[in-house]
Protein backbone atom coordinates (compact mmCIF):
# COMPACT_ATOMS: atom_id res chain seq x y z
CA UNK A 1 0.00 0.00 0.00
CA UNK A 2 1.54 3.32 -0.99
CA UNK A 3 0.88 6.72 0.50
CA UNK A 4 -0.83 9.37 -1.58
CA UNK A 5 1.68 11.69 -3.26
CA UNK A 6 1.16 15.41 -2.86
CA UNK A 7 2.21 18.24 -5.13
CA UNK A 8 5.21 20.47 -4.54
CA UNK A 9 8.66 19.68 -3.25
CA UNK A 10 9.95 16.08 -3.02
CA UNK A 11 8.91 13.92 -0.08
CA UNK A 12 11.22 13.86 2.93
CA UNK A 13 11.82 10.21 3.97
CA UNK A 14 12.55 11.28 7.55
CA UNK A 15 9.19 13.02 7.77
CA UNK A 16 7.45 9.94 6.39
CA UNK A 17 9.21 7.77 8.98
CA UNK A 18 8.26 10.11 11.83
CA UNK A 19 4.62 10.12 10.77
CA UNK A 20 4.43 6.34 10.33
CA UNK A 21 6.14 5.77 13.68
CA UNK A 22 3.74 8.14 15.42
CA UNK A 23 0.74 6.48 13.75
CA UNK A 24 1.85 3.01 14.87
CA UNK A 25 2.48 4.15 18.43
CA UNK A 26 -0.93 5.80 18.69
CA UNK A 27 -2.67 2.79 17.15
CA UNK A 28 -1.03 0.49 19.70
CA UNK A 29 -1.91 2.84 22.57
CA UNK A 30 -5.46 3.83 21.56
CA UNK A 31 -6.66 1.70 18.66
CA UNK A 32 -8.07 2.99 15.38
CA UNK A 33 -10.99 4.82 16.96
CA UNK A 34 -8.74 6.57 19.48
CA UNK A 35 -6.27 7.80 16.86
CA UNK A 36 -6.64 10.95 14.76
CA UNK A 37 -4.60 12.56 12.03
CA UNK A 38 -4.17 15.59 14.30
CA UNK A 39 -2.71 13.46 17.10
CA UNK A 40 -0.35 11.79 14.65
CA UNK A 41 0.83 15.16 13.36
CA UNK A 42 1.44 16.45 16.87
CA UNK A 43 3.42 13.39 17.94
CA UNK A 44 5.45 13.38 14.72
CA UNK A 45 6.22 17.07 15.12
CA UNK A 46 4.72 18.12 11.80
CA UNK A 47 1.75 20.14 10.66
CA UNK A 48 -1.63 18.53 10.00
CA UNK A 49 -1.43 19.44 6.31
CA UNK A 50 1.84 17.51 6.02
CA UNK A 51 0.02 14.35 7.09
CA UNK A 52 -3.07 14.99 4.97
CA UNK A 53 -0.94 15.58 1.87
CA UNK A 54 0.50 12.09 2.23
CA UNK A 55 -2.48 10.03 3.44
CA UNK A 56 -6.18 10.44 2.75
CA UNK A 57 -7.39 8.96 6.04
CA UNK A 58 -6.16 7.66 9.37
CA UNK A 59 -7.15 4.12 8.32
CA UNK A 60 -4.87 4.32 5.28
CA UNK A 61 -2.06 5.79 7.38
CA UNK A 62 -2.35 3.15 10.12
CA UNK A 63 -2.48 0.38 7.52
CA UNK A 64 0.80 1.53 5.99
CA UNK A 65 2.38 1.94 9.42
CA UNK A 66 1.46 -1.65 10.31
CA UNK A 67 2.69 -2.91 6.93
CA UNK A 68 6.05 -1.21 7.35
CA UNK A 69 6.51 -2.65 10.85
CA UNK A 70 5.67 -6.27 10.01
CA UNK A 71 7.33 -6.49 6.58
CA UNK A 72 10.82 -7.46 7.79
CA UNK A 73 12.30 -10.27 5.72
CA UNK A 74 12.18 -13.74 7.22
CA UNK A 75 15.60 -15.36 7.49
CA UNK A 76 16.47 -18.03 6.71
CA UNK A 77 13.97 -18.27 3.89
CA UNK A 78 11.96 -21.33 2.91
CA UNK A 79 14.47 -21.87 0.10
CA UNK A 80 17.27 -22.36 2.68
CA UNK A 81 15.62 -25.37 4.31
CA UNK A 82 17.49 -27.92 2.20
CA UNK A 83 20.82 -26.11 2.47
CA UNK A 84 20.81 -26.06 6.28
CA UNK A 85 19.97 -28.67 8.88
CA UNK A 86 16.58 -28.30 10.64
CA UNK A 87 18.41 -27.87 13.95
CA UNK A 88 20.54 -25.04 12.53
CA UNK A 89 17.45 -23.28 11.21
CA UNK A 90 15.60 -23.60 14.52
CA UNK A 91 18.60 -22.34 16.48
CA UNK A 92 18.84 -19.35 14.12
CA UNK A 93 15.13 -18.52 14.13
CA UNK A 94 14.05 -19.05 17.74
CA UNK A 95 16.17 -16.56 19.77
CA UNK A 96 15.03 -13.44 17.85
CA UNK A 97 11.49 -14.85 17.68
CA UNK A 98 11.48 -15.27 21.47
CA UNK A 99 12.75 -11.71 21.99
CA UNK A 100 10.03 -10.30 19.76
CA UNK A 101 7.23 -12.45 21.18
CA UNK A 102 8.15 -11.40 24.73
CA UNK A 103 8.29 -7.68 23.94
CA UNK A 104 5.50 -5.45 25.21
CA UNK A 105 5.28 -3.62 21.89
CA UNK A 106 4.73 -6.77 19.86
CA UNK A 107 2.12 -8.12 22.29
CA UNK A 108 0.26 -4.81 22.20
CA UNK A 109 0.34 -4.65 18.39
CA UNK A 110 -0.96 -8.21 17.99
CA UNK A 111 -3.72 -7.55 20.53
CA UNK A 112 -4.78 -4.40 18.68
CA UNK A 113 -4.80 -6.08 15.28
CA UNK A 114 -6.83 -9.01 16.57
CA UNK A 115 -9.19 -6.66 18.35
CA UNK A 116 -10.03 -4.80 15.14
CA UNK A 117 -10.11 -7.85 12.84
CA UNK A 118 -13.86 -7.40 12.29
CA UNK A 119 -14.14 -3.61 12.31
CA UNK A 120 -10.97 -3.01 10.23
CA UNK A 121 -10.21 -6.28 8.39
CA UNK A 122 -7.66 -4.58 6.14
CA UNK A 123 -5.24 -4.41 9.08
CA UNK A 124 -5.52 -8.15 9.72
CA UNK A 125 -5.06 -8.76 5.98
CA UNK A 126 -1.82 -6.76 6.01
CA UNK A 127 -0.57 -8.53 9.14
CA UNK A 128 -1.46 -11.89 7.61
CA UNK A 129 0.20 -11.20 4.26
CA UNK A 130 3.41 -9.60 5.47
CA UNK A 131 4.01 -11.31 8.83
CA UNK A 132 2.06 -14.54 9.14
CA UNK A 133 2.31 -16.02 5.63
CA UNK A 134 6.12 -15.78 5.24
CA UNK A 135 6.53 -17.59 8.57
CA UNK A 136 3.96 -20.22 7.65
CA UNK A 137 5.84 -20.85 4.40
CA UNK A 138 9.10 -21.35 6.31
CA UNK A 139 7.39 -23.66 8.83
CA UNK A 140 5.78 -25.68 6.02
CA UNK A 141 9.13 -26.09 4.25
CA UNK A 142 10.75 -27.20 7.51
CA UNK A 143 7.97 -29.71 8.16
CA UNK A 144 8.26 -31.15 4.64
CA UNK A 145 11.99 -31.55 5.23
CA UNK A 146 11.23 -33.23 8.57
CA UNK A 147 8.84 -35.62 6.81
CA UNK A 148 11.67 -36.64 4.49
CA UNK A 149 13.98 -37.07 7.48
CA UNK A 150 11.37 -39.20 9.25
CA UNK A 151 10.85 -36.95 12.30
CA UNK A 152 7.33 -35.96 11.18
CA UNK A 153 4.79 -38.53 10.00
CA UNK A 154 4.49 -38.75 6.22
CA UNK A 155 0.70 -38.38 6.41
CA UNK A 156 0.73 -35.46 8.89
CA UNK A 157 -1.54 -32.53 8.02
CA UNK A 158 1.00 -29.72 7.87
CA UNK A 159 -1.58 -26.92 7.96
CA UNK A 160 -2.97 -28.32 11.21
CA UNK A 161 0.52 -28.69 12.69
CA UNK A 162 1.36 -25.08 11.80
CA UNK A 163 -1.94 -23.86 13.27
CA UNK A 164 -1.19 -25.75 16.48
CA UNK A 165 2.29 -24.23 16.72
CA UNK A 166 1.09 -20.70 15.98
CA UNK A 167 -1.89 -21.05 18.29
CA UNK A 168 0.29 -22.22 21.16
CA UNK A 169 2.57 -19.20 20.80
CA UNK A 170 -0.32 -16.73 20.49
CA UNK A 171 -1.91 -18.20 23.62
CA UNK A 172 1.30 -17.66 25.58
CA UNK A 173 1.89 -14.16 24.21
CA UNK A 174 -1.57 -12.86 25.11
CA UNK A 175 -2.03 -14.47 28.53
CA UNK A 176 -2.21 -12.12 31.57
CA UNK A 177 1.27 -13.05 32.83
CA UNK A 178 3.30 -13.61 29.64
CA UNK A 179 6.74 -15.21 29.71
CA UNK A 180 9.94 -13.21 29.43
CA UNK A 181 12.37 -13.80 26.55
CA UNK A 182 14.22 -16.63 28.35
CA UNK A 183 11.03 -18.52 29.16
CA UNK A 184 9.62 -17.83 25.71
CA UNK A 185 12.73 -19.34 24.13
CA UNK A 186 12.34 -22.44 26.28
CA UNK A 187 8.67 -22.68 25.34
CA UNK A 188 9.29 -22.16 21.60
CA UNK A 189 11.99 -24.82 21.67
CA UNK A 190 9.52 -27.23 23.29
CA UNK A 191 6.85 -26.39 20.70
CA UNK A 192 9.24 -27.05 17.82
CA UNK A 193 10.43 -30.26 19.50
CA UNK A 194 6.86 -31.53 19.90
CA UNK A 195 6.22 -30.77 16.22
CA UNK A 196 9.22 -32.88 15.19
CA UNK A 197 11.41 -29.94 14.13
CA UNK A 198 14.03 -30.12 16.88
CA UNK A 199 15.99 -33.02 18.40
CA UNK A 200 14.76 -34.47 21.71
CA UNK A 201 16.37 -33.04 24.85
CA UNK A 202 19.39 -34.90 26.08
Amino acid sequence: MSAARGRGRPRDPETDTAILTAALELFVERGVEGTSMEQVAKRAGVGKLTVYRRWNSKEELIAQAVEQWVSAEVTPSAADVYALSPQAIVEHVLPPAAEMAASVGFRALVARIMGCAVSHPELMAIYWKHYILPRRELAAAMLRRAQQDGTVAADADLDVLIDMMAGAVTYRVLQPDPPDATEMLRYLTSVYRQAGLYPPAG
